[in-house]
């Protein structure tokens, strides 16, 4: 199906790796042009920009001025017709609440509420300006299934989600559409990269991180994780005219995780 992107100006935040990078290039393969932010690049982003349809902006979106930087980079291009909030960080608080100092609550709403506030207060007035635009936020299945294991990240996850449904309200009549999309365990470094949320587990617990992950993905009903290219199909989908009349929707994508309505 083609999404009817092309000619389309895109930011994608959080893009080097993972979820935000199956998204780039999958608006870029529907036609669109993508603006890349990210602390850094990644040879698979280089080869993207490459390809003639991208750009990439070194910016750190926990800086309060990080969002408002890349929007304006954004904007000296063309105008912006979509926004996805990606980026995001998780922690393993394996202490318990308790030890979840004010630094890691202040870093966790930074990264994964505060960009996407400022991301989006920052591309809005160009959006109403033109009287279109669309705005998709990745969340996370934490947003519905709090675990006091991931505590200032479900909290943060669920704020966003909130955001993203409020956001749908007000902007609707300026013709711009406002969705989120919740994933569970996706196969990304986030999860299953040195450093990420298995191998954090491991170290912890003295598992293997391929046991954690097994265990983790044992909890779906599809006995797997979500892989990045599957997030993208839907979020791009949501990007496109295809979802015209879609805004203020969560789309859950987590192989049957979530077991209640």
């Amino acid at each position: 199906m083609k999404l009817g992107l092309e000619g389309k100006g895109a930011i994608v935040t959080g893009a080097s790796k993972g979820i935000g990078l199956s998204v780039a290039r999958a608006l870029v393969e529907e036609g669109a042009y993508v603006v890349a932010g990210s602390r850094g690049s990644s040879p698979e982003l280089d080869e993207l920009v490459a390809s003639g349809r991208a750009t990439t902006v070194s910016v750190d979106l926990s800086d309060a001025g990080g969002p408002d930087g890349l929007v304006t980079s954004a904007l000296e291009r063309g105008p912006v017709d979509i926004l996805i909030n990606n980026v995001g960080a998780v922690t393993p608080r394996l202490d318990g609440f308790l030890a979840v100092t004010d630094d890691d609550w202040n870093h966790s709403l930074n990264m994964n509420l505060l960009a996407a506030i400022r991301t989006s207060r920052a591309v809005l007035p160009s959006m109403v300006a033109a009287g279109r635009g669309c705005i998709v936020t990745t969340s996370s299945i934490n947003a519905h299934l709090p675990d006091p294991a991931v505590i200032d990240y479900s909290a943060a996850k669920a704020a966003l989600a909130n955001l993203s449904k409020s956001l749908s309200k007000e902007f609707a009549a300026s013709g711009i559409r406002v969705n989120s999309v919740s994933p569970g365990p996706v196969s990304t470094p986030l999860w299953l990269g040195e450093g990420g949320v298995a191998a954090t587990i491991a170290h912890a617990t003295g598992l293997d991180a391929l046991e954690v992950a097994r265990r983790a993905a044992d909890d779906a009903a599809t006995g797997r994780f979500t892989t990045p290219d599957e997030v993208a199909s839907l979020i791009v989908f949501l990007a496109s005219d295809h979802a015209g009349n879609i805004t203020g929707a969560d789309y859950i994508i987590d192989g049957g995780l979530l077991k209640s309505i």
